[in-house]
């Protein structure tokens, strides 16, 4: 893809090729009221060196996080990690790096993946719950399995982000119509916000977002008792406007590289993220 022409695009989605990108976005949205969730881009590493580079990446984002002294948690892959080729391993990795960001008071997330990996993820952050109850997990509203799997983690009383799903699936894997999965999202957050710890609901969809303030209503939980994620670059006056409301907010702020997968999820996920694409393809 050239870089000329999808510069503009990148900059409003991601925030930029280095960690001090990264870094200084989420300063800025801090100014705002607004938390981080730092993302270093890129997934589907081969080899153990390759997976030891990322865990090495992940170390001087959290360094870097405690020398900035900003309000951001930190996402990882794990399949960035090795998870696809060495479980073990992996499960090693996120340990340490669960570890650091304790040590500097934040927390690690998991990013939820392809359907393929969703079991051994799971698998990962069950063996880490007893000594890390604070790392947050991803699970994915469209796929036809995420209820029944959140049931399963009942006893550990999980502390999950909701997101809708950006991979692409076959319709026996993840339901393929909004309403549908509008309809699974909103059920999925009142299951959290009755049986999960600290829920993150991750939408841009304002009704959605109604629905998890009138449920957290009903369930007693007051504003701080969940939080709404957001994406960089998506929504911002919807962003600020929770954040003055005096919701905790937090915006995924992801950097580095490896944005082309990222950004075409992104496109594929609201047609006014396409809009924007194509005009600033045009020159708009």
């Amino acid at each position: 893809m050239d870089h000329r022409l999808s510069r503009p695009v990148v900059a409003r989605f991601v925030a930029g090729d280095g960690l001090e990108d990264g870094v200084g976005a989420i300063a800025k949205l801090n100014q705002r009221g607004i938390g981080g969730i730092l993302d270093l881009l890129g997934e589907g590493v081969t080899d153990p060196e390759s997976a030891s580079q990322a865990a090495d990446e992940y170390l001087a984002s959290i360094k870097l996080i405690e020398e900035a002294a900003i309000d951001t948690t930190v996402t990882i892959k794990l399949t960035q990690l090795g998870l696809a080729f060495d479980k073990a391993e992996c499960i090693d990795y996120v340990r340490r790096l669960a570890t650091e960001a304790r040590s500097i008071g934040t927390y690690i997330e998991i990013d939820m993946e392809q359907s393929p990996f969703v079991g051994d993820t799971l698998e990962v952050y069950r063996a880490l719950h007893t000594e890390f109850n604070d790392i947050r997990l991803a699970v994915q509203a469209y796929l036809r399995r995420t209820p029944a799997d959140l049931q399963a983690m009942a006893d550990l009383r999980p502390k999950i982000r909701l997101i809708k799903g950006a991979y692409s699936e076959s319709p026996e894997v993840a339901v393929q119509k909004k309403g549908e999965i509008d309809a699974q999202f909103a059920w999925l957050t009142d299951w959290l916000l009755a049986n999960g710890k600290d829920p993150a609901i991750g939408t841009h969809d304002g009704a959605l977002i109604d629905h998890c303030i009138a449920s957290a209503g009903r369930a007693g939980t007051g504003k701080k008792g969940f939080e709404l994620q957001f994406l960089y670059g998506i929504r911002r006056d919807l962003q600020q406007h929770l954040a003055d409301e005096g919701y905790r907010t937090r915006v995924y702020v992801p950097f580095g590289s490896a944005w082309y997968p990222y950004l075409m999820r992104r496109m594929a996920e609201r047609p006014a993220n396409l809009r924007f694409f194509l005009r600033a393809l045009a020159g708009d």
